[in-house]
């Protein structure tokens, strides 16, 4: 728990990073190892003998994916650190000016994608969580359940990390761009995660 309870420490820090981009790829990577906890426990109980093979191979995929989330949280802080940069870039003359401003233009652009990125593991996630429950291991439906709202909040943290970027950027050509690739993922995300509810939820 040593490294969590450090996470949380620097969390609830008075520095902006990490923040609600960073915390939402946690709350991903806990739906992908939840994912993960009921594959492995079904690959080795022997009343699923029929998708031990599924379990196994919804492990290595879960793995995996808690391993990008995690890979994730640097980025998403780095992106933010960039705008920070950029915002304190001089501006004394009209060069100076324009120069910051190009600059913070495109790290508010990266900014957006970092979140927007971390959304498309959610939708992964989500996927992955709807055929976790399909092994049909009856026990862990709870926790599976888990993982899905697991999925859906950080989903919605990112999206909403994606969109207070948007307010910023001048761009809009590349802000039509990542909302729509945004709209996409929660699109798919939603309806797996959807799908998880109606089937666990009494």
């Amino acid at each position: 728990m040593g490294q969590i309870d450090a996470y949380l420490d620097a969390l609830a820090s008075a520095s902006p990073t990490p923040g609600g981009g960073s915390a939402a790829t946690l709350v991903g990577a806990m739906g992908a190892a939840l994912c993960a906890m009921v594959a492995r426990i079904t690959a080795d109980a022997p009343r699923h003998l029929g998708v031990h093979a599924q379990a196994r191979e919804i492990v290595e995929e879960a793995d995996r994916l808690r391993e990008r989330f995690a890979a994730a949280r640097p980025l998403d802080e780095a992106a933010y650190g960039a705008v920070v940069t950029a915002s304190g870039m001089p501006r004394r003359t009209d060069e100076e000016k324009r120069r910051r401003t190009d600059a913070l233009q495109a790290a508010l652009i990266g900014a957006a994608e970092a979140p927007l990125a971390a959304a498309g593991l959610c939708a992964e996630g989500a996927m992955l969580a709807q055929r976790t429950l399909a092994l049909g291991n009856t026990h862990l439906v709870s926790d599976v359940e888990c993982a899905a709202h697991f999925f859906r909040a950080a989903l919605a943290a990112s999206a909403a990390n994606v969109r207070i970027n948007h307010q910023y950027i001048g761009d809009e050509s590349a802000v039509r761009d990542q909302s729509a690739r945004l709209a996409a993922i929660a699109s798919h995300a939603h309806a797996a995660i959807d799908a998880v509810l109606a089937s666990t939820t009494p």
